[in-house]
């Protein structure tokens, strides 16, 4: 984490930087906090993506807004008000959008859909890297993508977790 904002210089003009905040209750692993999202957004101007892979992020991801990301994924599992979440990420100026673990289906949460900027959907269990990419997610991936064209969205559809150029 010492060189957090070497490694961002190293990729200035991508859109948008992929941050993993991990509490170590939601997922196993522990990792950045809002003090450090707030570094990292000051020591550079691509725009941060954080990934909210904690429990209660209704209490915490307006504040990782006011530390400087540009848009805030919360998991829908671990989310007791989402529409509540997402409106207020979108109040503080930021992009709200929401994740769905492997085993999570999408058709609970099509009407949230407009409350949302973008939907992640995980192709590994979140929390820890180097996994596999889950092959028997394409047809969800497929899905989400079907329920967001049929509401005439014009929202991001984000796949995360064992993806590569192979």
């Amino acid at each position: 984490f010492a060189r957090l904002a070497d490694e961002a210089k190293a990729v200035e003009g991508a859109d948008w930087l992929h941050v993993d905040v991990m509490d170590q209750h939601f997922v196993p692993n522990l990792t950045l906090g809002v003090p450090v999202v707030e570094s990292l957004s000051r020591a550079t101007d691509i725009p941060l993506d954080c990934h909210l892979m904690i429990e209660d992020p209704d209490s915490w991801a307006p504040q990782y807004v006011e530390a400087g990301a540009g848009s805030v994924t919360f998991h829908a599992e671990a989310a007791a008000a989402p529409v509540r979440t997402a409106r207020e990420i979108r109040a503080k100026g930021a992009r709200a959008s929401m994740a769905l673990k492997p085993a999570t289906p999408v058709e609970p949460y099509e009407d949230l859909l407009p409350e949302l900027d973008m939907l992640l959907v995980m192709t590994v269990e979140p929390g820890f890297g180097g996994q596999a990419f889950l092959d028997i997610m394409l047809p969800k991936i497929r899905r989400t993508r079907q329920l967001i064209d049929k509401h005439g969205l014009e929202m991001w559809l984000q796949v995360d977790g064992g993806v590569s150029a192979s």
